[in-house]
């Protein structure tokens, strides 16, 4: 479980944004899909108060198909965050981008994209957030509503543990430990300043002898998962050793903890909680989202 002794060492929660924010300019990217290898192309484009992070994706003879980045459009796949839209579209690999958007205060954008999956790009957030920051935030004339927990919910599968209970900030304290890497942990408070400095620059990471396997057998059945992912795009750990070294200290605990506020974006409003994640994922990031959604009595918006 999370070290309760590190949250003594985090900072002054910061003030909490009243006004809802959007993007001033517009800013694109583009990269291979870890799932689908295929390139994207994706332009973030500021949107009107109330509108939300909504996804569009071109489909074929000029159509579109939408999708609101919200919990309960979400679709469980492999080893990803996917949203598939009332029309039956999918749109995966959305994490990333979300918890970017998330840290940084963008409430309202629309994500133009012209293929099913997100770029990959490195592995970690630091483009997304490159474009956030270099197109900056603008405040919008409309007030910012917040989720405040209200009473513990916590959700278990197995040694894995998720609870959020009451904070006046997000904050998180995150514990994960491998073989051969031991223990690893992160506790602090997301702002746009620690997000760019202590999750954002975190990798994607898998095992390397369960990779290459599952990357045979993908490409023999022609499912799309990991056909993208390489040294380039993920972070690959061979025994006690991560290939190339770590870009921050613990980096695969940073990466769940980056991962999670992905997740928790798709409550569609900031969460005001503190959240004790033990080796946690992206299927039971989502059973905490809907837990704690589907209990009227566990939060309240301010």
């Amino acid at each position: 479980m999370p070290d309760p002794t590190l949250d003594a060492a985090t900072p002054t929660r910061p003030a909490v944004r009243s006004r809802q924010g959007t993007l001033a300019a517009a800013f694109e990217r583009s990269g291979p899909g870890l799932h689908t290898g295929r390139h994207a192309r994706v332009r973030v484009c500021p949107a009107p108060a109330g509108h939300g992070i909504l996804f569009r994706r071109s489909l074929r003879r000029g159509r579109t198909a939408d999708v609101a980045a919200l919990w309960r459009y979400r679709e469980s796949q492999p080893l990803c965050t996917a949203l598939r839209s009332p029309e039956g579209v999918l749109i995966r690999t959305v994490e990333h981008l979300m918890a970017s958007l998330s840290a940084h205060g963008i409430d309202n954008a629309l994500v133009e994209i012209d293929t099913e999956e997100l770029p990959i790009f490195d592995g970690s957030a630091t483009p997304w957030c490159e474009g956030i920051r270099a197109a900056g935030r603008r405040e919008q004339d409309a007030a910012r509503p917040a989720i405040r927990v209200r009473r513990p919910v916590e959700v278990r599968d197995g040694r894995r543990t998720l609870r959020i209970e009451p904070d006046g900030a997000l904050r998180i304290s995150a514990f994960l430990e491998l073989a051969h890497l031991g223990p690893m942990r992160w506790s602090g408070i997301v702002d746009p300043d620690s997000f760019d400095r202590d999750l954002a620059p975190s990798r994607s990471f898998g095992r390397l002898k369960w990779a290459v396997p599952l990357k045979i057998y993908t490409f023999l059945t022609r499912k799309p998962v990991l056909r993208g992912a390489n040294l380039s795009t993920t972070a690959g750990i061979v025994g006690g050793r991560v290939v190339g070294g770590m870009k921050v200290p613990d980096e695969p605990v940073r990466h769940r903890a980056m991962d999670l506020v992905g997740d928790l974006a798709l409550a569609g409003h900031p969460i005001l909680g503190h959240v004790s994640a033990a080796h946690t994922g992206h299927e039971l990031n989502h059973a905490l989202v809907a837990a704690l959604m589907n209990d009227a009595g566990a939060w309240e918006l301010a």
